[in-house]
């Protein structure tokens, strides 16, 4: 079965940090770019960061800048979003997809099921 993995959600505190994995199953991601995106209640879905095929480029939404970071070990077959000085505006729930036709691309090829954040004291 071909599918996208979230992991490493929960509760935190604000200012807290927590790190996200969206993990590939049933095919490799050495060739799709990865995008992370959230969903809070009631709102759009947004964008937060995205990381090429070979990792060599990455952006982020200017909410999360300078505060999350995206990486990739192909070899684990893995994407991982590193969430520091977390705000409860973060609160949402995060998705992985992945993009063949790279992070600019509007057509997505796998989508994980989401893994849900909450920051809140």
């Amino acid at each position: 079965q071909l599918q996208l993995v979230e992991s490493g959600g929960g509760l935190v505190q604000p200012g807290g940090s927590l790190r996200l994995s969206c993990a590939a199953s049933g095919f490799t991601l050495d060739y799709y770019a990865i995008g992370w995106f959230r969903q809070a209640p009631g709102k759009e879905r947004e964008g937060v960061s995205c990381i090429s095929s070979s990792g060599g480029s990455t952006n982020y939404a200017d909410s999360v800048k300078g505060r999350f970071t995206i990486s990739r070990d192909n070899a684990k077959n893995t994407v991982y979003l590193q969430m520091n000085s977390l705000k409860p505006e973060d609160t949402a729930v995060y998705y992985c997809a992945a993009l063949s036709g790279g992070c600019l691309a509007t057509e997505y090829d796998y989508w994980g099921q989401g893994t849900q954040v909450t920051v809140s004291s």
